[in-house]
């Protein structure tokens, strides 16, 4: 016997010990050659690869691995799975940092891409879901002024009191569960003047009003949002990286004692008379550090506050209140119509002064209108106090009759 015979002899005798395991019978025995062979069924694979089926088989099969390829490789997931999410910009590590250790995290997102339509600049969304319920949606997109921020909620939970300035020049800001960075200007240039920042925003869920902010869920959520803008950068083809921002960011927002004659610690601010006792219940919630808006909130339900005091600061932001302060309610003026622009309605009042720095935004805002007095009454000293800190004073505005 030769020694690929002995080779073949031994692979049937392995094949016929193995069939011996697996189904507990003897092999049969090879049959005589000149016996005839019994007929495969028509399904039987050897038929199907043999004549006319060949080619429809053939390309059947190769459609169902591109299919399979594409949606593997759109998730994130089977033989083609790449290990880091987010378009690229998180690894194993920081998806599990986001998750407490787990590693189990299932991603998919959305490409970047631009919106060549309408005005929504770059979009993407990635989402990153645990078995165990936890859910964290992080998005690429361009602050769109048309919202403005009267009932944008995007405005109400990313510019909330809990949230704090990441600092060191930044356009961004981080609480517990939420997180938001801008791409620097130097990147590709400051966008057109009536154009919101492009930011990527990050929301781990439902939000806790108290004023226990956990810093360092905080921390993990601003150092994720700079790796994802880092990471964006590079993208863009813009050289640079931003630092991690967590040991420099002030300590989190506290609810502050409040006397009758100065709301969110503003002497000579008030309500009107009879009405401070409505708020009493709910200290105030106020902004930590300096940055990009400076924010009072009080009595937040669903992320939306009865009654919020706001400064943007930042003209990068303020240009998404720019058309609310031309198109809505009644005009507010100053004298000689030199300082800015703004309105006044029923629930909103908005005044966009014109600063050193760019424009301003200041804004009273309550749940509803049915107390118009409220914000007639806080406005014009809340925008004289505010303008003076920031060094944009005096600032003198006259609400129509």
């Amino acid at each position: 016997m030769t020694d690929t015979e002995r080779t073949e002899h031994t692979d049937d005798n392995d094949r016929n010990d193995t069939e011996r395991k697996d189904t507990g019978r003897e092999p049969a025995a090879d049959l005589p050659s000149w016996l005839p062979k019994q007929r495969q069924p028509w399904w039987h694979w050897r038929r199907l690869t043999r004549g006319r089926w060949r080619p429809a088989l053939a390309a059947a099969v190769a459609g169902a691995l591109l299919g399979g390829t594409g949606v593997a490789w759109q998730t994130g997931a089977g033989p083609f799975a790449d290990s880091r999410a987010c378009w690229g910009a998180l690894d194993t590590d920081d998806v599990a940092e986001l998750f407490h250790g787990h590693t189990d995290i299932d991603a998919s997102d959305t490409p970047i891409t631009s919106d060549r339509i309408g005005s929504d600049g770059s979009t993407g969304t990635c989402v990153l879901k645990s078995p165990r319920g936890a859910q964290v949606t992080i998005r690429a997109h361009q602050l769109d002024p048309r919202f403005g921020g009267a009932a944008d909620q995007w405005a109400d939970e990313f510019l909330s009191a809990r949230m704090t300035p990441m600092g060191g020049g930044l356009l961004g800001m981080a609480s517990d569960t939420r997180a938001w960075l801008a791409v620097p200007d130097g990147c590709f240039g400051r966008p057109p003047r009536n154009d919101g920042p492009q930011v990527i925003d990050i929301d781990t869920g439902w939000t806790d009003y108290e004023d226990r902010v956990d810093t360092a869920e905080r921390d993990l959520l601003a150092r994720t949002a700079v790796r994802l803008i880092n990471h964006r950068m590079a993208d863009l083809g813009c050289k640079g990286t931003l630092a991690d921002p967590g040991d420099r960011m002030p300590d989190p927002p506290r609810f502050q004692a409040e006397k009758p004659g100065a709301i969110c610690g503003i002497e000579g601010l008030s309500l009107p008379k009879g009405r401070h006792d409505v708020y009493e219940h709910e200290p105030p919630l106020m902004t930590r550090g300096g940055g990009p808006v400076r924010t009072c909130d009080r009595d937040v339900l669903f992320d939306h506050p009865s009654l919020r005091l706001m400064t943007v600061e930042d003209p990068r932001l303020s240009v998404l209140y720019q058309r609310l302060s031309l198109e809505n309610g009644e005009r507010i003026t100053t004298p000689g119509d030199r300082d800015g622009y703004g309105f006044i309605g029923p629930d909103f009042g908005l005044f966009q002064a014109k600063c050193q720095t760019g424009e301003v935004t200041f804004l009273v805002r309550a749940d509803d209108g049915r107390h118009p007095d409220d914000i007639r009454k806080l406005l014009p000293r809340y925008a004289a106090a505010e303008a003076d800190r920031i060094g944009c004073g005096p600032l003198r505005i006259k609400l129509p009759a």
